[in-house]
């Protein structure tokens, strides 16, 4: 059995920030992933990274509009320690290599984002999270450490107090394998495909927070899931927001620009959840084109800026929609995007299990609260990322030896199993095509108690189905059948904390917008939704929000 001080599970942003801090810091690190990590999700985030420098802006500035845009639901000293640290972690990646688009004067390109009451945004075109991810792993590169690529989390070993490591399928073996380790960081990303139509990629299925949800770890916030405003109309691939930022605009089929009539100052670049629910409203009221969605035009534009500054989006838009957006309009509607809540942390990572850390979009600080602005998340992975790293190394220095045992892997291998002898059965793809079906129908941008309870007794119906499912293929290599099954059964549990906690939260905030309760309720809601398991389902309870400076006010743009 293989034994580390630091287990990283998550190869993106989050993961290597993780792991450079605790090599650095002197640790035997080895991360595992699911898939190479050049192909992790942090490298689909296009539009760019937020950051107060120059100036003309100011930290202050940044906090307010972070605070602002969570509908103040934002722990503001993590938002606080967050925006300080976004200078020094965009210099200390431009030092690693990270090539950044520059103005005419050889500065950092900025651009505008929604949200935010500067343009301060920074960019690399329209494929900034790729050129940050690059550059981390050539970083990470030079040092030592283990790499278990092409492994799939199970679950996490939690005995006497504390995280003892990892359960863990290794794909090219077909063999479940324990591995030790002190401390055990979950940088495994979204889990946005609980969803069908959502800009996620095909693995970001929630494996480290279903996996520490679990191992009892408290998930906070999940109820509150964000949709993109602009995904293209029939693949849902994401149409970033630099688009609308470099002076791109939304229109409804009578040819207006319709966002005046919901943020008349600041127009198509108000927050997420005001755009998609915009979107949404026009298309309902029969303001949208036939088929249901709206415009956005880049084409005014010009040539030059469109192909140089959204290189990306041009490729997307000719391949998967047959428009040119240099000369046609993009078709778009809202698509599921992130989710603000995850594993609940401190500043540091720390999850309420002693060796257990998180970062990411995997964990919940919280800075994003209920709604996250756009630029946001690539910060967050390596600010966070970072801390965790640091954390979980120090942790590691003092903590006892791992006590995990190699038999300790027998159970999910049994219960896999079980599944492959199964003469009769159910496959997970149909399980999960009926999951996403439910979410994207009733548990979308706008919500009501109607709904969410008709969908929380479907879910509760398939993770009954799903105790009975069937592997019908027997390969003991790249089972990729296999892996379907344990996602399937991942997103199911992550399903249901979402749907609880919407029905709990009776008040609308942010992302989660009640018809039934149209109005923010601070004076009951404004505090976390903690959820943890139990055989009867999420069990509930609540945490303050941390103030500072700013008290909770109308949210105008």
């Amino acid at each position: 059995m293989e034994r580390h001080d630091v287990l990283v599970v998550g190869a993106g942003l989050a993961g290597q920030r993780a792991a450079l801090a605790a090599i650095q810091a002197g640790r035997d690190v080895a991360i595992l992933s699911k898939l190479h990590p050049l192909r992790s999700h942090s490298g689909a985030a296009q539009g760019g990274i937020n950051a107060a420098l120059g100036a003309e802006d100011s930290v202050d500035t940044h906090i307010y509009d972070t605070v602002k845009g969570s509908d103040y639901l934002g722990d503001q000293d993590a938002i606080e320690f967050f925006c300080k640290e976004a200078g020094p972690t965009v210099v200390e990646m431009e030092h690693f290599g990270t090539i950044f688009s520059r103005g005419d004067d050889g500065s950092l390109a900025r651009r505008a984002f929604g949200g935010a009451g500067f343009p301060r945004t920074i960019y690399a075109a329209d494929r900034t999270g790729l050129a940050l991810l690059q550059a981390l792993y050539e970083r990470i590169g030079t040092e030592s450490f283990t790499l278990y690529e092409e492994w799939d989390l199970t679950s996490i070993v939690v005995r006497e107090g504390r995280c003892q490591g990892v359960i863990a399928f290794n794909r090219l073996s077909g063999s479940f394998e324990p591995i030790a380790a002190k401390s055990v960081v979950i940088a495994t990303g979204p889990a946005g495909r609980v969803y069908g139509r959502t800009t996620n990629a095909h693995t970001c299925t929630g494996d480290g927070i279903a996996a520490a949800y679990r191992a009892g770890a408290a998930l906070k916030d999940m109820e509150f899931v964000q949709f993109h405003p602009t995904a293209l109309l029939e693949s849902s691939i994401l149409i970033t927001e630099g688009a609308r930022g470099e002076g791109g605009i939304l229109k409804n089929g009578k040819g207006e620009r319709f966002m005046s009539r919901y943020a008349p100052h600041v127009l198509d670049l108000a927050s997420r959840d005001v755009v998609s629910r915009a979107i949404w409203t026009e298309v309902e009221e029969g303001r949208g084109f036939p088929g249901g969605y709206v415009h956005l035009e880049l084409m005014h534009l010009g040539q030059e800026k469109i192909e140089t500054r959204l290189e990306e989006i041009c490729d997307f838009s000719r391949k998967f929609a047959g428009v040119d957006p240099v000369t046609e309009p993009i078709p778009v509607m809202p698509a599921q995007h992130y989710i603000m809540g995850g594993i609940g942390t401190n500043l540091r990572g720390e999850t309420n299990i002693k060796g257990l850390f998180a970062a990411g979009e995997a964990a919940c600080v919280s800075i994003h609260g209920a709604n996250r602005l756009g630029g946001n998340s690539l910060l967050e992975t390596l600010v966070f990322g970072k801390q965790a790293g640091i954390a979980a190394a120090e942790y590691a220095k003092v903590a006892p030896a791992s006590t995990l045992r190699e038999s300790e892997a027998e159970p999910d291998a049994a219960r896999v199993k079980a599944m492959s002898n199964r003469a009769e059965g159910e496959e997970p793809q149909r399980l999960r095509m009926e999951m996403q079906n439910v979410m994207d129908t009733q548990v979308g941008i706008y919500r009501a108690f109607s709904a969410l309870a008709n969908a929380l007794r479907a879910i509760r119906a398939l993770q009954a189905r799903f105790e009975k499912v069937r592997i019908v293929d027997p390969s003991s290599t790249f089972n990729l059948n296999l892996t379907d099954a344990l996602e399937t059964g991942h997103m199911l549990d992550l399903a249901e904390t979402i749907i609880v906690g919407a029905i709990a939260r009776t008040e609308s905030r942010g992302a989660h917008a009640r018809t039934d309760y149209p109005k923010r309720d601070d004076a009951h809601w404004m505090r976390h939704t903690l959820a943890t398991y139990s055989h009867e389902g999420p069990k509930l309870s609540y945490a303050p929000v941390a103030y500072t400076r700013w008290e909770p006010k109308e949210r105008v743009y």
